[in-house]
């Protein structure tokens, strides 16, 4: 499956991803690149909050920083969203096989029901 590398990059995704400032910041960065300012403009925090909150970003790999100037500028790095898609998709499939199986047996119970009637 997956090795254990790829569970702790996994796991420091999933911990950037739960709280909803920080997914907020990601929804902004996919529009395109923005300053740690612009980025805590739409969430009133200070400068200081919303860079605790891009610097977990940053280490969990979803955001790239550069200075210019004396701005910090961030970029959206989606490659661990990708991981985080191709772990959930296990999981996708593991339910529709479980759903479908159920899907069967309902129709089969179903069926039963309508011939021990007639």
């Amino acid at each position: 499956m997956f090795n254990y590398m790829v569970e702790q990059r996994l796991d420091t995704t999933f911990h950037a991803l739960a709280d909803p400032t920080r997914r907020g910041m990601l929804a902004t960065l996919a529009l395109g690149e923005k300053s740690i300012g612009e980025l805590a403009e739409p969430f009133s925090m200070s400068f200081a909050g919303a860079a605790k909150h891009v610097k977990v970003l940053e280490g969990a790999g979803l955001v790239a920083r550069r200075k210019v100037g004396r701005n910090q500028l961030c970029r959206l790095n989606a490659r661990p969203l990708a991981e985080a898609d191709k772990w959930l998709r296990q999981w996708e499939q593991f339910w529709t096989i479980r759903l479908d199986r159920l899907e069967a047996l309902i129709a089969e119970d179903q069926q039963k029901d309508i011939g021990g009637r007639e």
